[in-house]
Order: C-alpha cells, then sequence, then structure tokens
C-alpha cells in the first residue's frame, strides 16, 4: 500500500508537510542571517545566503506543487520562486571567496549568471501571462528553464561546480601544507571539504530519483508522479540537500568568528 493512501491528509501527509516546512524556515531564516554576518568575507556570505534562500523558495515550490496550490490557482502557476540554476554558481563562489578571499570579482564572472539569470526571467514572463494561457500546459510543455532540459541543466552544473569547488578545496589544502600552516586556515578548507562531501553523496541520492522520473516517464510511460510515495521521497531527497546546507550554514553562524576569521583577517 501507498505509505500515503491512508487519506489525501493522513498524519504522513502533515507530517511531510510539517517537515519540509520546518526546512523551509530553516533555510530563510538562516539564509538572512548570513547577509548580517560579520566574520568572514562578505560576498561569500552574500553567496551562501543567496544559496540557502535559493533551496528554500524552491523547496516551498516543491510543498506548493505537492498540495496541488498550482491546479487549485492557476494564477499562481510559474510562481518565479524556483531558481535551481543557482544553486551551482552560489555555492561555487561561497567556496572560492572563502577559500581565496582577495580575490577580485570580474566582469567575465557574470558567466556563470547566465542561466540563473535567464531561468529567472523564464518565470517572471510566464507568471505575468494570463491564467487561460499557462494553466493549459502541463509536463508535455518543454523547454531550457522548465521540464526535461532545466533538469538536465540543473544536474549536469551541480555535479560540474561541485567538482570545481572541489578542486579549489584541494588546491588550497595544498598551498597550505607547502607554504605554511595556520590553524584557522586549516580548519576553513576542512570544513568547505565537509560541505562539499556530503553535498556530493545527497546530490547522488537526489539525482537518482530525477533520472529515474525521467526515465521512467519518457520511454517507459510510468508517471512516477503519481506515486505519492515516490513523489515524497523525492522531495525528501531535496530537502536532505536544503537541510545539510542549512544544518551547515548554522554552524558557520555559531563558530564562524573561530574558524573563518573576522573580515580583516583575509589571506592571500
Amino acid at each position: 500500500m501507498d505509505f500515503l493512501e491512508l487519506g489525501e491528509r493522513s498524519i504522513f501527509f502533515f507530517l511531510l508537510i510539517f517537515v519540509l516546512s520546518i526546512i523551509v524556515v530553516q533555510c530563510l531564516s538562516i539564509g538572512c542571517l548570513f547577509f548580517l554576518k560579520r566574520s568572514g568575507d562578505a560576498r561569500a556570505n552574500a553567496a551562501f545566503g543567496l544559496l540557502l534562500l535559493a533551496f528554500g523558495l524552491a523547496l516551498l515550490h516543491n510543498i506548493l506543487y505537492f498540495l496541488k496550490v498550482y491546479e487549485q490557482y492557476p494564477r499562481l502557476k510559474f510562481l518565479p520562486i524556483y531558481f535551481t540554476l543557482a544553486f551551482p554558481p552560489l555555492l561555487f563562489y561561497h567556496v572560492k571567496l572563502n577559500l581565496y578571499p582577495s580575490y577580485k570579482l570580474r566582469w567575465t564572472d557574470v558567466k556563470h549568471l547566465l542561466l540563473p539569470g535567464f531561468q529567472f526571467l523564464f518565470f517572471v514572463v510566464l507568471f505575468l501571462l494570463p491564467v487561460e494561457v499557462k494553466s493549459t500546459w502541463d509536463r508535455q510543455f518543454y523547454n531550457p528553464f522548465y521540464g526535461a532540459l532545466e533538469q538536465l541543466l540543473y544536474l549536469t552544473t551541480f555535479f560540474a561546480y561541485l567538482y570545481f569547488s572541489h578542486r579549489y578545496v584541494r588546491q588550497r589544502r595544498l598551498e597550505l601544507g607547502r607554504r605554511y600552516r595556520h590553524p584557522a586556515e586549516l580548519k576553513k578548507v576542512l570544513y568547505e571539504r565537509t560541505l562539499i562531501r556530503v553535498l556530493f553523496f545527497l546530490f547522488i541520492i537526489h539525482a537518482v530519483f530525477v533520472v529515474t522520473d525521467f526515465v521512467c516517464y519518457e520511454f517507459l510511460n510510468i508517471n512516477l508522479r503519481a506515486v505519492k510515495s515516490y513523489v515524497a521521497l523525492g522531495m525528501l531527497s531535496f530537502a536532505a540537500l536544503a537541510a545539510w546546507l542549512g544544518t551547515y550554514g548554522f554552524q558557520v553562524l555559531f563558530w564562524g568568528r573561530r574558524v573563518f576569521g573576522s573580515s580583516s583577517d583575509k589571506k592571500t
């Protein structure tokens, strides 16, 4: 039996919504606090704050989808709170600027924001369309920022930026080993390495759900989104990513000055 089939509003349903809502509040609240954080690099803090806000809003989108809010209120369809393509570059710049706070942003860095920017504009434009137009679109409506191609971009860029972030962590660790041993800098590297490693493990699990859903729908004509237990587990796999980022962010806020130092302690 589907574990959610005890009723449309069973105890499992409310428990799932409660857990997801707690994680949304966690991400949004801690994300906002990162803009007030004085220790560490302000740009790295802003990148991580935006990352948490983006995850919290995307999870809120999933909750609204699961509650069928978009079906009941088609005017809200394509509500611009879904920023999956912003996750990878925000994570990358958080790691890079934390490890190398002397790095000066260049105009060439704008290229990392192109996909997230287009995705945001896409949702804004579609959200403003008349209800009778956008309410007719379902999973058959594919485009670069919502549907199969969006999922492909999301998965590939996330794995790619995780790899690039890992390279920066590894490079910084080697530099510390060759040039000097600074306990605070080394601890910062170890924190970032833990962030990347746990994210990689959790993202593999999440990617399995995403790819399985796509393969079953496109090639086997099986709509797994009609299976409530699968949808719930898939949402929990995404929520686990958000929860880990929120937990990591809480640790950084709590021990931030010890681990990441004050903004005046920047190293090259």
